[in-house]
C-alpha cells in the first residue's frame, strides 16, 4: 500500500490532518459496467435481488435493445473513461443465449473504451448451463464465470429451492473448464437449514475438488421481502453454531490456498474479483438494466451521483433511453460520503489510504479525525503512515465500526 509520507512529521494521531494540507479534489476512480439480466427459472425463497420468474418465451432481443438505449442515455456521465470490468448479474444471466451477450458486448465496446484485459464476468446457474454454450460465451468475450451453487448437499439444495442438484453443479463446472475457463467463482452458503459443521466443511471440500480461482462463502441471512423471512425454515443454526462454521471454514479456505480479502470473498493469489474490488474500493460503475444501480463521480462538478433504474423488466423496456426509466437520481450529500465510503472500504482486509479517501470523496481527511480516534481506541482500526486497516476485532464488528462514521 502506498504510504503517505507528507504527514509523517505532524504531531497528531497518525492519519489526522495537518494545517498545511492542500484542499482535496475529487478524482474519478476506475469505472466498471454492471448489466442486470432480471429473469430466472424460479425465484429462490431466500433471494431479495431484483429477479423475476420467467413465464413463457423471454424477450431476449427486445431486452438487449433496451440495454443499449439505457447505455446511450448514461454515456454522457462517463465520456472518455476506460471500463475496467463488466459484470452480468441477475436473475440468471445464463438464461440469455451467447448471441445476446455477444450483441450487447459489441454494442457496448463500440460506445465505451474497454481496458485491454477487462474482466468480463457472467453469473451462471448450474441448472441452466446447457451443453456447448460455454465456448460460445467465451467467444463473445466473457472471460470469467460465477457459479451460483450454494451447496453440494442435494437435500440442502431442495430446502433452498434451487433447481439444480450437486451432480449438475459439478458437470456445469467441468463443461466450463472443457471450454477453456479457469477463472471462475463458486458461490457457497453456510448456516443452512439443518446444516451441521461437518456438512459446511464437506461443501467446501467438494468445491476445492473443482479447482475454482475464487470462492464466495457467505452466511444464509433472512432478508425482508423474501419467502424465508415471512416463513423461516426449520433448523437454521444459531449464532454460535454459525460462528463455529465460519471459523472452521475460514481455516479450511486458508489451508487450501484461498486468501480472504473481503468479508465473504476468498481467492487464489492474483484471482480476486476485479469488479467486486472496484465496488469495495468506492470505484465508479454504470448500472444498466432493470433495477440496476450506478455510482458515478464527476471531477468537474465535484460530486458523486447515484442513479438507479426501474425494477420491473417490462416497465424498464418500455422506458429505457428516457428519464422515465430512472427509479432515482441523486447526488450523495457530502456529510453522508464518509459513511458510504466506509460501508465499502471496511469490508476489505487491506483497508485504505487517507489519500484515497480524499480523492474518492473530495473531502479533507480531517472529517474522519473523531470517528477514527474512537475506532482506534476500541481496537477496531489501526492507523499508520496515512493507512487505515481493520483489526481482527474490527472485522468481527464491521457494522459497529462503520456506524461510527454516520455522523462524521
Amino acid at each position: 500500500m502506498p504510504h503517505d509520507h507528507d504527514h509523517d512529521h505532524c504531531n497528531h494521531l497518525p492519519g489526522e490532518s495537518c494545517d498545511h494540507d492542500a484542499p482535496p479534489r475529487l478524482v474519478p476512480p476506475p469505472l466498471a459496467l454492471y448489466v442486470h439480466l432480471p429473469w430466472c427459472v424460479r425465484k429462490c425463497p431466500y433471494c431479495d435481488f431484483n429477479s423475476h420468474q420467467a413465464k413463457g418465451e423471454l424477450p431476449f432481443d427486445a431486452y438487449i435493445d433496451a440495454l443499449v438505449r439505457d447505455l446511450d442515455q448514461d454515456l454522457p456521465l462517463v465520456w472518455g473513461r476506460v471500463v475496467s470490468s463488466v459484470f452480468f448479474g441477475g436473475g440468471t444471466p445464463s438464461l440469455f443465449p451467447p448471441e445476446a451477450i455477444d450483441r450487447f458486448l459489441q454494442q457496448a465496446s463500440a460506445r465505451l473504451r474497454f481496458a485491454p484485459n477487462a474482466e468480463i464476468t457472467l453469473e451462471t446457474n448450474p441448472g441452466t448451463a446447457e451443453h456447448g454454450r460455454f465456448d460460445r460465451y467465451r467467444a463473445a468475450g466473457v472471460n470469467r464465470l460465477s457459479f451460483g451453487i450454494q451447496s453440494f448437499d442435494d437435500a440442502a439444495l431442495k430446502r433452498l429451492g434451487r433447481i439444480h442438484d450437486s451432480g449438475e453443479a459439478e458437470r456445469a463446472v467441468k463443461m466450463a473448464q472443457d471450454a477453456g475457463y479457469d477463472n471462475f467463482n463458486i458461490d457457497l452458503m453456510y448456516a443452512l437449514p439443518e446444516q451441521t459443521l461437518a456438512g459446511a466443511e464437506a461443501d467446501l471440500e467438494r468445491a476445492f475438488a473443482l479447482q475454482p480461482a475464487h470462492i464466495s462463502h457467505y452466511q444464509l441471512t433472512l432478508e425482508p421481502n423474501t419467502v424465508f423471512f415471512a416463513r423461516p425454515p426449520q433448523g437454521i443454526p444459531d449464532e454460535d453454531n454459525a460462528w463455529d462454521m465460519q471459523e472452521h471454514c475460514q481455516a479450511l479456505l486458508a489451508q487450501a490456498g484461498f486468501g480472504q480479502y473481503e468479508v465473504s470473498a476468498y481467492a487464489r493469489p492474483g484471482r480476486q474479483s476485479a469488479h467486486n474490488l472496484n465496488y469495495w474500493r468506492f470505484g465508479d460503475y454504470l448500472g444498466i438494466g432493470a433495477g440496476a444501480h450506478g455510482k458515478i463521480s464527476s471531477g468537474a462538478e465535484e460530486h458523486v451521483l447515484r442513479r438507479w433504474k426501474h425494477k420491473h423488466p417490462q416497465t424498464f423496456m418500455d422506458t429505457a433511453g428516457t428519464a422515465a426509466s430512472f427509479g432515482g437520481d441523486e447526488v450523495i450529500a457530502a456529510e453522508r460520503l464518509p459513511f458510504e465510503y466506509m460501508l465499502n472500504l471496511l469490508r476489505l482486509h487491506e483497508g485504505f489510504s487517507l489519500r484515497d479517501f480524499e480523492s474518492r470523496t473530495g473531502l479533507a481527511r480531517s472529517v474522519l479525525d473523531v470517528p477514527l480516534r474512537e475506532a482506534v481506541q476500541r481496537g477496531w482500526l489501526v492507523v499508520a503512515d496515512g493507512h487505515v486497516q481493520p483489526t481482527e476485532l474490527g472485522r468481527r464488528f464491521t457494522n459497529d465500526v462503520v456506524s461510527l462514521f454516520l455522523e462524521a
